[in-house]
């Protein structure tokens, strides 16, 4: 495989052209729609690799002290050849994340076998640096001096990181008041210019759209095809873990819905080339709040998409327009998955329970597990299935989440939950702890 053999594919005409023709907003110049892409061994009758033999050169590139291969992302490079020259990959060895036993949750959810697979500890505490160091590369390689994208919080912090390594100046939009201090925080560590508008986010990927076609800027949101390419190596990852082996089912967050079709794409491909002999089911779950998917899928299975005002505490996936959502819906359909809604109570339950686990995520990394329970309920997804979770973000973007539900002011009507550990206030006397230790726990 030539390291810069590969093309853009229109997902809506199919029109194909080069990386560098794309236009600032990664639309089709003929109908619209957003790009993927493609290599030549993607196509029919095409000379495929020996399978083995990038199994045997990933897991050699392990023992390597070069950064490319100490990278989750650029071990795999033979599956994403967008770079001229791999050297020119800017990497903060993002990837080879845990992929975490989740017995207790198992049991809750209904399931003998529920594994996660943590992205939240990736440098930046979530799946988005898989993504960025591959686009942000491109974006390097080929001379752009400033990058930008319009996000809830983990793209910019993501972003900011990334640019700050090559050197390269990024600026952040985001709605005002409407993400988590936590991750605005990153952004402006790495030294992120970054502007607030008073919009939600598709309002902001609306002037993001406008500018990048106005001044030389790189757009770096989940549009950008090249996204993609790094977001499908955590697929590569967790087979390989399993030692090759399949998991029946993969359950993803719902926000901007790139994730499940970059997953998507990863495992499509790796059954291609035969590193694997099937792909397995993935599933995408939404906000109540914030579920435009969800509500397609119910009124025309998908076929139309009508955007919400967004509204959930769980903030990176606050996203009522999806950019990626046919894309997801193809995948969703290929894998014969489903798509959920979630409720803020049943996320808030969920996040707390993989927090006894003693693993922790983010608000929007839960809904994978609140949406698990009910695909066991209704017998869409059986106990002796194999079952991954894909766990977006790190517990630490959010702590102010985490704060609300323990001390019981999450929400306005918040029930009583035995996983809440507010902090016990007394006095400075041993007998006053003692006392408290008695009543609550057993020694």
């Amino acid at each position: 495989m030539k390291e810069k053999s590969h093309e853009l594919r229109c997902t809506g005409c199919g029109a194909r052209i080069a990386g560098t023709d794309a236009t600032s907003n990664f639309r089709c110049a003929q109908c619209g729609e957003l790009y993927e892409v493609v290599y030549p061994w993607s196509s029919d009758g095409a000379n495929l690799p020996n399978a083995g033999a990038l199994r045997w050169l990933w897991q050699e590139r392990r023992s390597s002290t070069l950064p490319i291969d100490q990278s989750g992302v650029w071990r795999f490079r033979d599956l994403l050849p967008i770079l001229d020259d791999p050297s020119h990959a800017v990497t903060l060895r993002e990837g080879n994340t845990p992929l975490y036993e989740l017995p207790r949750c198992g049991k809750i959810a209904g399931v003998d076998w529920l594994l996660a697979k943590h992205q939240g500890m990736n440098p930046t505490g979530s799946f988005k640096d898989t993504g960025m160091t591959a686009a942000l590369s491109v974006a390097a390689e080929r001379g752009f001096k400033v990058v930008a994208c319009a996000s809830t919080g983990n793209t910019s912090a993501a972003m900011a990181a990334y640019a700050a390594r090559a050197g390269l100046t990024s600026i952040v939009f985001i709605p005002e008041g409407k993400i988590a201090w936590g991750k605005l925080s990153q952004s402006m560590d790495y030294g992120a210019l970054t502007i607030q508008l008073k919009s939600d986010f598709d309002g902001c990927v609306r002037v993001l759209n406008d500018l990048v076609k106005r001044l030389p800027i790189y757009m770096l949101n989940s549009v950008n095809p090249y996204r993609l390419e790094g977001q499908k190596t955590p697929a590569l990852e967790m087979v390989e873990q399993m030692d090759w082996q399949v998991p029946e089912h993969v359950i993803v967050p719902g926000g901007n819905l790139a994730n499940s079709s970059a997953l998507g794409k990863g495992f499509e491909e790796m059954k291609r080339l035969g590193l694997i002999s099937r792909v397995p089911k993935i599933s995408v779950i939404q906000a109540h709040g914030a579920n435009p998917l969800y509500r397609a899928m119910q009124a025309s299975g998908g076929e139309q998409l009508e955007p919400v005002v967004a509204d959930t505490r769980a903030t990176a996936i606050r996203i009522g327009n999806p950019a990626s959502w046919k894309k997801a819906v193809r995948i969703i359909r290929a894998t014969g998955g489903w798509v959920e809604e979630v409720s803020e109570q049943e996320i808030a339950q969920a996040k707390a329970e993989i927090g006894a686990e003693g693993i922790g995520c983010e608000p929007a990394s839960a809904v994978t597990l609140a949406g698990l329970k009910k695909l066991t309920r209704d017998g869409r997804i059986g106990r002796e299935e194999r079952v991954v979770l894909l766990l977006t973000g790190h517990t630490l973007k959010d702590p102010e989440y985490t704060i609300d539900f323990h001390r019981g002011t999450l929400f306005s009507d918040q029930e009583a939950s035995s996983l809440r550990k507010p902090p016990i206030v007394l006095e400075a006397r041993t007998d006053a702890v003692l006392k408290a230790l008695e009543s609550s726990i057993q020694l």
